[in-house]
């Protein structure tokens, strides 16, 4: 338990996936007519290699903390709570780097989640995170939340010279800010380019194809976890191509947006084709789920969708 450690800050966030839903045509729970438009299945992105045990879920729970013990202990007693209504299909923990307030570090070494839209703009967010009056009513205020398992190979990786990495996101390493720029939150020049004609951003760099310049406009709100499950044999289908015991460790890529057919779907199969970053990362685990907004006091999380 967590017995003297204190709340920590404790936040939880409870989702529903598409089989709560309906599975195969099968309206399991006299739900059917209540799923949003908008929860799709995701497709199949070019290089996914996704396991079955870490993908899918009709039950999405998410707990944040400053204590890892007071989260693990948060899903674990939700899960038993939940006796034999509920069978655990999978989990990942996660952990983040840096000062407050400050964009966090991926293992890559390079900032993770410049470009989200400000929290602090109401219009941003009511534009490109929270659902609107467009899906069911139980979901107006809510957000459709994508999960990705991401491993990387990390060994690959570190064995490249800081240019080429730099290249490969399009931003500096330290700052954070994009190549061509001096600070981490100024705007990506794609027209720019260097005294051969070259873009100063490479075509195939991740700031450019995940940039909102580059899909119409969208964004989406990313927090991304790093996670490091130990070691374990792998066989890389990327050059050079070997067969070794390598660190499971990566990004548990979760971003939340009013509309994943808008958002992350179509940002993501030109990253998933274009993006030179796919030489080091490997998607291995998948889901999305409609997250209906807070409870209301005296009531609970999805009393709109239930009490239907």
């Amino acid at each position: 338990d967590a017995l003297g450690i204190g709340p920590a800050r404790l936040t939880i966030t409870f989702g529903f996936g598409p089989g709560l839903f309906a599975v195969a045509g099968k309206d399991r729970y006299g739900l059917a007519k209540q799923r949003p438009a908008a929860l799709v299945d995701l497709p199949r992105f070019n290089g996914d290699q996704l396991l079955p045990e870490k993908t899918g879920g009709d039950l999405f729970i998410q707990a944040c903390a400053n204590d890892a013990q007071v989260a693990f202990h948060a899903v674990r007693q939700l899960a038993r709570l939940g006796g034999k209504t509920v069978q655990m299909r999978w989990g990942q923990a996660g952990f983040t780097s840096g000062k407050p307030g400050e964009t966090p570090r991926n293992l890559m070494g390079f900032k993770d989640g410049t470009m989200n839209p400000s929290r602090d703009d109401p219009a941003a967010m009511n534009a490109f995170v929270w659902a609107g009056s467009e899906g069911p009513a139980w979901m107006s205020g809510g957000t459709y939340t994508v999960v990705r398992r991401i491993r990387i190979t990390l060994e690959h990786w570190d064995n490249t010279e800081l240019g080429f990495q730099e290249q490969v996101f399009g931003r500096r390493k330290y700052s954070g800010a994009p190549l061509g720029g001096k600070h981490e939150f100024e705007a990506l020049d794609l027209d720019a380019v260097d005294g051969d004609g070259n873009p100063v951003i490479p075509d195939n760099a991740h700031a450019r194809l995940a940039s909102p310049q580059m899909n119409d406009g969208a964004q989406i709100l990313r927090r991304a976890y790093s996670y490091n499950d130990s070691t374990n044999f792998y066989i890389e289908r990327w050059p050079p191509w070997r067969q070794q015991t390598e660190y499971d460790a990566g990004l548990m890529f979760v971003a939340h947006q009013r509309d994943p057919r808008k958002g992350f779907i179509p940002i993501n199969e030109k990253l998933a084709k274009l993006d030179i970053m796919n030489q080091f990362t490997t998607h291995v685990g998948s889901a999305i789920f409609a997250c209906p907004p807070g409870a209301q006091p005296g009531s609970y999380i999805g009393a709109a969708l239930f009490e239907a």
